[in-house]
């Protein structure tokens, strides 16, 4: 009996999480995630931390015990709940938040895959490239549903709050010269070496628009807080 309830548990987490992660949870669905939930996204960020740095010998104990990948999680929720709080999001609290980026950790596994282990330097550093492109994009896209959805905001305040903290932490780094390091670190690529090109030409574009998008994008941020107070 036990066994069966909580094979019950197991399979309304997977399938919960299945939902999230392709833009199909409600409303009403997000207000139930629970602590099983949680505990469930977190230990997918332990497995992903762990995938992330296991064959990389640079990497510290933390990142290879997926310790940090917990950490980061918890430092993220921090900051988009002081980001978006001006605009009175609903449910937004600390625990429901976390629990929600917890749950999208599990897109990251795409960076445990050893493509430099069956691949040259070319074309495993295109394929990191690839593989980072994919999951910042996956992640933006389920946090922008997750402030629409959830949180409910307007499409564009959505966009404006998932958009911020990203450009906001691009431009920053380019400016403490730090870009380059962190996309490598990202990227996966560890190996010099001359057929990163394109990868840093992505970098330059993404800094680049970073960089342009920064102060209208606040601006548009702070026109919303001011419509929130007035309304």
């Amino acid at each position: 009996m036990m066994s069966a309830f909580n094979s019950s548990i197991l399979i309304d987490v997977f399938r919960t999480s299945g939902k999230l992660l392709t833009f199909q949870l409600s409303k009403e669905e997000y207000e139930q995630l629970g602590l099983r939930h949680l505990v469930f996204g977190l230990a997918c960020t332990l497995v992903v931390g762990i995938g992330r740095w296991w064959d990389d010998p640079g990497a510290n104990l933390l990142q290879h015990l997926g310790l940090g990948s917990v950490i980061y999680i918890f430092v993220l929720t921090g900051i988009l709940l002081f980001i978006a709080a001006p605009l009175n999001p609903e449910n937004w609290t600390y625990k429901p938040v976390l629990t929600f980026v917890s749950l999208t950790s599990p897109p990251a596994l795409l960076y445990a895959i050893p493509v430099e282990r069956f691949a040259d330097l070319s074309i495993a550093r295109s394929l990191n490239v690839w593989f980072l492109a994919i999951v910042a994009t996956w992640r933006l896209a389920l946090l922008l549903f997750y402030f629409k959805q959830a949180a409910g905001l307007s499409i564009f305040a959505s966009i404006v709050v998932t958009l911020l903290p990203v450009i906001a932490i691009v431009t920053t780094l380019t400016a403490l010269n730090l870009e380059r390091a962190v996309f490598d670190i990202m990227g996966g690529l560890r190996e010099s070496g001359t057929s990163n090109d394109e990868a840093y030409g992505v970098l330059f574009g993404l800094t680049f628009f970073s960089m342009l998008l920064l102060v209208p994008t606040f601006i548009c941020y702070l026109g919303l807080i001011f419509f929130r107070r007035d309304r």
